[in-house]
């Protein structure tokens, strides 16, 4: 019998576990071509960004935890590829596997080059063109060291096509998260999360935010949480606070009136009962990528709080509208979507559940 392939699969923050539990599912499913080892780098340790990911999302515990933590954009992408060169290293794979754009993905796909090993990057191709988003980077950078691409939409192709990429080297497979969120949906809809909360489907907003850009400036964060709480007196708004954006609200003394009544400040919730939350709101208004995917394929209205968007598919085509940080232009579209002008949307093309078994048939073909 030949010997099996050996896959590693990287991960490091709350939107790969999203990301790599269909493609670990798919790979197990696919017979024994392949040994899969999953490699956490510990970006994300809060338990409900990470820990309690993995259980919900029913993903083995990973082989290897090599626990950075926490620090600055340098210092821990750097800690990542010491640590990832040793583990790599003492693995010897066949291919090694990123998702998106997080400094995980970043660290493994330096290093990858430098020891000469294939890689993959799942959600290749997306640009924002914004530089100053280390995000922006991260994509860049990982694009032009993979020696495969798999593309989540129409942006993403045309993206790397202008790049000169090699199109042999470049599969439109769909977006990866969607299977995730349609293989769970069913599951998310048991949660007892608005039972706990006091909430009726539709009667509310749920916001995120954690990009830099939104919570490190004190001016910028003490504005978009004026802004919210004006908009909290029109529908409650549920707010499950990332780390990063906790700890700005308290160090810039935020916490007033507004963590009160109708803006609720949460925990971080696991992924069930996120889902179940953003399932049955009233809009969403987030800084996140993955939520502006998963607001389209709800048919859930989105305000972005960023001024550009790596996903342009959730604009063309989804309910998504760019807001920025502008109060104006939050309080617009707010006013739009409660008087049911909200945008409608339709779902991209091949967000259908089934872009992790199409990954692993390019597997297939590649490496067996």
């Amino acid at each position: 019998m030949s010997r099996k392939v050996k896959i590693v699969l990287v991960v490091g923050a709350r939107p790969n576990f999203m990301k790599a539990a269909p493609l670990m599912e798919g790979l197990q499913k696919s017979g024994d071509h392949f040994e899969t080892v999953l490699v956490h780098t510990g970006q994300h340790y809060d338990h409900n960004l990470s820990q309690l990911f993995f259980e919900q999302l029913k993903m083995p515990r990973p082989d290897s935890h090599l626990g950075v933590g926490s620090d600055t954009h340098a210092r821990q992408t750097a800690r990542m590829m010491v640590e990832l060169e040793k583990e790599l290293t003492a693995l010897e794979p066949d291919l090694v596997v990123v998702f998106g754009d997080v400094n995980s993905t970043l660290a493994a796909a330096i290093v990858c080059a430098k020891l000469g090993i294939k890689l993959a990057h799942i959600e290749a191709g997306l640009r924002s063109f914004d530089n100053t988003m280390p995000e922006e980077i991260n994509r860049i950078v990982t694009d032009r060291l993979s020696d495969l691409l798999f593309v989540s939409e129409d942006a993403g192709l045309a993206n790397l096509r202008r790049e000169g990429v090699d199109e042999s080297k470049v599969f439109f497979t769909g977006n990866i998260m969607i299977d995730t969120l349609a293989g769970h949906l069913e599951a998310a809809r048991t949660s007892q999360v608005l039972k706990e909360l006091s909430l009726e489907p539709r009667t509310y907003a749920v916001l995120t935010m954690h990009r830099s850009a939104n919570v490190d400036d004190s001016g910028v964060l003490s504005r978009l949480m004026g802004c919210l709480a004006e908009v909290s007196e029109r529908l409650p708004v549920i707010f499950p606070c990332h780390p990063a954006a906790a700890k700005r609200i308290e160090e810039f003394g935020i916490l007033d009136r507004r963590h009160d009544g109708n803006l609720r400040l949460l925990q971080p919730l696991g992924y069930l009962d996120f889902l179940k939350l953003q399932a049955e709101s009233r809009l969403v208004l987030t800084d996140s990528g993955g939520i502006q995917a998963e607001t389209t394929y709800l048919g859930i209205p989105c305000i972005t709080l960023r001024t550009t968007t790596e996903l342009v598919a959730t604009v063309e085509i989804g309910t998504n509208r760019l807001c920025g940080s502008d109060p104006l232009m939050i309080r617009s579209q707010v006013d739009a979507i409660l008087n049911g002008g909200g945008k409608r949307g339709q779902i991209p093309p091949l967000w259908d559940g089934c872009t992790a078994e199409r990954i692993v048939g390019v597997f297939n073909k590649r490496l067996t």
